[in-house]
């Protein structure tokens, strides 16, 4: 015979990052709520921040970029750009698995760091 199914499945645990800083928070235990922020100071910047937007009438959801962060950004997408171009022309040339595979590679790299925009 076979066991009942369990009321509530078991759920693999799935990683949370902050929602301040994007820094991965640790598993916690499994009652409360769980954690939005990897620590005290970044929950005191986002309260600072909530403050700020209700100020300024900004969008809550709004994104504030410094020229010098937008400048980064830009130059960071154009080396993504410039990095996936390449795997297509490597791969138009005939290049060989192992070669792709170093190309790829050094796009998903990229790309991990343009993640972080904080």
């Amino acid at each position: 015979m076979e066991p009942p199914p369990a009321a509530f499945p078991d759920r693999s645990p799935t990683a949370r990052h902050c929602a301040w800083c994007g820094r991965r928070i640790p598993q916690a235990a499994k009652q409360g709520r769980p954690r939005t922020y990897c620590a005290q100071s970044c929950r005191q910047r986002a309260y600072e921040r909530r403050g700020a937007v209700q100020r300024t009438g900004l969008p809550e959801d709004a994104v504030v970029l410094s020229a010098t962060e937008l400048a980064d950004l830009q130059d960071r997408m154009f080396q993504v750009r410039c990095a996936a171009e390449d795997v297509v022309t490597a791969a138009d040339d005939g290049a060989g698995g192992e070669e792709l595979r170093k190309l790829a590679a050094q796009v998903v790299d990229m790309v991990g760091e343009l993640e972080r925009l904080r």
